[in-house]
């Protein structure tokens, strides 16, 4: 299997928050294997010096960059009441106890935060320019959700021309079929997908 360069590489944790990691019993329960596995990545990725970046939710409390648009449904697919402004808001908002990391996974000092707005890392983000002045070339992507924001950052990525590697079981969605869908019939047109043991054999 080819080896990753660290040096020319970052580990992208996307979305690891409080407000969705523990928002419930199912929630907790989804996400616990994914944080073991993440956090085996990181402890990796560190010691080889590689680049770590997190994306994590940041919208304003006004909702002043939250756009309305046209839906059939919000993103687990439950309708949208057209008359009912709460149900087009994003879950979280920036500077609440949600949008805090996970403390398993807290990040350190030198690594880089990346507030967004919109479900890719890269839209509206300084995230290519702070990989672009690192010469990285090769994004290590896991969180979640696997069918919204990691697919976004996916889809930006490939047409930025970045290397991906996906790592699937450090990934998650509560719709499980989205995530088989996408790990065996998507992302391999656009990445390596890796599992953490393969991820770490690459690292070591």
């Amino acid at each position: 299997m080819a080896p990753l360069d660290p040096a020319r590489s970052c580990l992208l944790v996307f979305d690891l928050l409080e407000g969705h990691v523990n928002r419930d019993a199912e929630s907790r329960a989804r996400f616990a294997p994914v944080i073991a596995n993440v956090a085996a990545v990181l402890a990796a990725a560190r010691s080889r010096g590689m680049m770590v970046a997190y994306a994590h939710a940041d919208h304003r409390a006004d909702r002043a960059t939250s756009a309305r648009t046209i839906r059939d449904t919000d993103n687990r697919l439950r309708p949208i009441d057209p008359g009912d402004d709460r149900s087009h808001e994003p879950l979280l908002t920036g500077g609440t106890a949600g949008t805090a990391i996970v403390r398993e996974l807290a990040p350190y000092a030198s690594d880089l935060l990346v507030p967004k707005h919109r479900w890719s890392a890269f839209h509206g983000t300084y995230l290519d320019l702070a990989l672009r002045t690192r010469k990285a070339d090769t994004i290590v992507l896991a969180g979640g959700s696997t069918d919204v924001g990691i697919a976004s950052t996916a889809f930006a990525a490939r047409d930025l021309d970045y290397n991906l590697v996906i790592v699937s079981d450090a990934c998650t969605s509560p719709e499980q079929d989205n995530h088989e869908q996408l790990m065996r019939r998507v992302f391999p047109r656009m990445a390596r997908v890796r599992t953490t043991a393969e991820l770490l054999a690459m690292l070591s």
